[in-house]
């Protein structure tokens, strides 16, 4: 198991990144529900974000794509506007303990793969 952070860490209706093995990706809590992604935008393949842990739109309510504007539905990833519209974003299975969200290294190592 590889430990991404303390739940504490991201704050509700706020996004954190994170980089393991060289594979992208970010959580988004949200109602009190964590949300983990692949940091890969379905489109052109880019990262999501602009700006460090910069993934939502001014809102709060959407992921966003920095590159094209795109939105995607929090709670399932499901892009709703732009050039993916009908794509997803790529959930990751996690797993909370002892106040850490933790992801196995075998999903993590299979992200080159969508």
């Amino acid at each position: 198991m590889i430990t991404l952070c303390h739940l504490n860490d991201v704050e509700d209706g706020r996004a954190k990144g994170f980089d393991i093995g060289g594979k992208q990706l970010f959580v988004v809590k949200k109602d009190g529900q964590f949300h983990l992604y692949y940091n890969y935008c379905p489109h052109l393949g880019t990262p999501l974000e602009w700006l460090e842990d910069q993934f939502l739109d001014p809102d709060g309510a959407f992921i966003q794509c920095a590159t094209h504007g795109a939105l995607f539905v929090i709670e399932t990833g499901q892009c709703i506007l732009g050039p993916c519209k009908g794509k997803s974003l790529k959930a990751i299975p996690f797993v909370m303990g002892n106040g850490f969200m933790m992801v196995e290294e075998s999903d993590v190592a299979r992200l080159g793969r969508i």
